[in-house]
């Protein structure tokens, strides 16, 4: 699956457009490489999302075949580490 309709699926991020515009400026990776919107993400990657003021790490746990509901959403990735930044 995409990078960024994961990111949207699994409700990191709420918009497939904002997710696509936000790799896009280069604050999404996988497994530490910068990563495009149509990067295929399997099991077991680590996406780290550079986002307003946090950072978060979460591992794919799951690559949803069909719709996901919002309750399933959760169960697709595991939040490996969250970083709030001061500004």
């Amino acid at each position: 699956m995409r990078l960024d309709k994961f990111l949207k699926v699994s409700r990191l991020i709420k918009r497939r457009t904002v997710a696509h515009d936000v790799s896009d400026q280069g604050r999404i990776f996988v497994n530490d490489n910068p990563a495009k919107p149509s990067k295929q993400l399997k099991e077991g990657d680590i996406i780290t999302i550079e986002y307003y003021n946090k950072t978060t790490m979460a591992e794919v746990v799951k690559i949803p075949t069909g719709n996901v509901s919002i309750q399933e959403s959760k169960d697709l990735y595991k939040i490996v580490e969250e970083i709030e930044h001061k500004n």
